[in-house]
């Protein structure tokens, strides 16, 4: 079989072999980390509150369980990823910081990334206070004071900057992406579980509603592969060029645009943006002054609403799509570089007639991928709604199947691309 014989030689090659074992071990660190509880807890409390708030649940699967197992990694990538949010905010408000990213080359992106891991820590330390100020309040947790306190804060924000740090080991030791992977982790190690539930409440009247959430994941799972390998090629020609006695160019090539070329950075964008909201309004609405307690329990209330929800995600999920690819993907320095080297696209004039036209067949790419990621992140509602599973559906609903399948892909293509690199047909 091909791909048994691709397994093979991947374990045949000492330097790939090593990366892939490499990953293997971080992530069961990672899972044996997620096991490791802070103490004082009410398990029965805390597995009722995850089961009852829809944007909390979604988070403890991308957690890998760790949020409702209240372990030291309570926060996932979180943080990390809200700084990372941020500091690419900051790119549009500051021109130092885009120059930065964009024009100073490798250098340049470690110092900026360097800046999103040191905004990291507070954004730890305010997450992790507010968790616990939250859980506190809905009797799961013992109150915390003093030093307890500040032993809990510090031991959590001790648990996400660890795991930063193996994402960090994984992109650069390992293969693929190590946030993505680690997220990824989380989800899978929650199926299971998920598994094992749908076992215990199984019904023969719910055999339709089974068979009809399989036949929905199937059509889930190609439609993301189809959209995540999807592409729109424009076409570049090259001018021949004489240089001494020998001719360069004359070849044409084209441009791939990916359909979604923001991947799941959008998705967990969002959620990282709708965290916050319902956070803060369980932290103010004990407060004292009855109009701050008012207008905290009234966000709290707007963000339970099942519709104002899923339409404030879905915005968020296509609103970010647009912005990452923004900062990701500049028309004007593809157009410049064309120039450059001596590349058109034919029936197009080089420069910001090149530019303009890559705007326009960008856009209309990216609003079809953006309806597509933003269906996608509320398709959980909506397959729970249809087949009356929760649990299973929940945890690999179109979110989490979306990014297991990307991530996937994206690991897939770069162990092929480690192949070819190394000529393994001939190996």
């Amino acid at each position: 079989m091909k791909w048994l014989d691709k397994v093979v030689q991947i374990f045949k090659i000492k330097d790939l072999r090593k990366k892939i074992l490499f990953v293997f071990m971080i992530l069961v660190v990672f899972r044996i980390a997620a096991n490791i509880p802070v103490p004082g807890i009410d398990t029965e409390r805390l597995r009722q509150f995850f089961g009852d708030n829809q944007l909390f649940g979604l988070l403890n699967i991308f957690t890998g369980g760790a949020m409702s197992n209240m372990s030291i990694i309570m926060l996932g990538l979180g943080p990390y990823i809200t700084g990372t949010i941020i500091m690419q905010l900051l790119t549009m408000i500051f021109p130092q910081l885009e120059a930065m990213y964009k024009e100073e080359g490798e250098k340049g992106k470690q110092k900026f990334n360097q800046f999103g891991r040191m905004l990291t820590v507070p954004l730890a330390i305010l997450q992790s206070y507010a968790m616990l100020n939250l859980l506190s309040r809905q009797g799961v947790l013992d109150v915390l004071t003093g030093f307890q306190l500040l032993v809990s804060i510090s031991v959590i924000t001790a648990g996400s900057l660890f795991l930063m740090w193996l994402g960090e080991l994984i992109s650069e030791k390992g293969i693929g992406n190590g946030v993505s992977l680690l997220i990824f982790a989380g989800i899978v190690s929650s199926v299971p579980l998920s598994i094992r539930e749908l076992m215990i409440t199984y019904s023969p009247d719910k055999i339709p509603s089974y068979l009809a959430f399989v036949v929905l994941a199937l059509v889930i799972t190609a439609s993301v592969v189809i959209i995540t390998e999807g592409r729109r090629n424009i076409p570049v020609s090259y001018a021949k060029r004489v240089r001494g006695n020998r001719v360069y160019g004359g070849v044409s090539t084209y441009l791939p645009l990916n359909v979604n070329p923001a991947g799941v950075i959008p998705i967990i964008f969002a959620l990282s943006i709708m965290l916050f909201p319902g956070m803060v309004a369980t932290f103010l609405s004990a407060s004292g002054t009855a109009w701050v307690a008012n207008s905290a329990q009234f966000i709290g209330r707007l963000f339970e609403n099942a519709w104002f929800y899923g339409i404030t995600y879905f915005l968020l999920v296509v609103l970010f799509t647009y912005f990452y690819t923004a900062v990701t993907f500049d028309p004007k320095n593809v157009s410049s570089n064309l120039q450059k080297s001596g590349g058109f696209i034919p029936g197009i004039r080089p420069g910001t007639p090149t530019s303009d036209f890559l705007y326009f067949i960008l856009n209309r790419v990216l609003l079809f991928g953006a309806i597509f990621l933003g269906t996608i992140a509320v398709l959980p509602s909506i397959v729970q709604g249809l087949t009356g599973i929760t649990t299973f559906g929940f945890a690999i609903g179109g979110t989490a199947l979306l990014i297991v399948v990307s991530v996937v892909l994206e690991t897939m293509r770069q162990i092929n691309s480690q192949l070819t690199m190394r000529d393994y047909e001939g190996f």
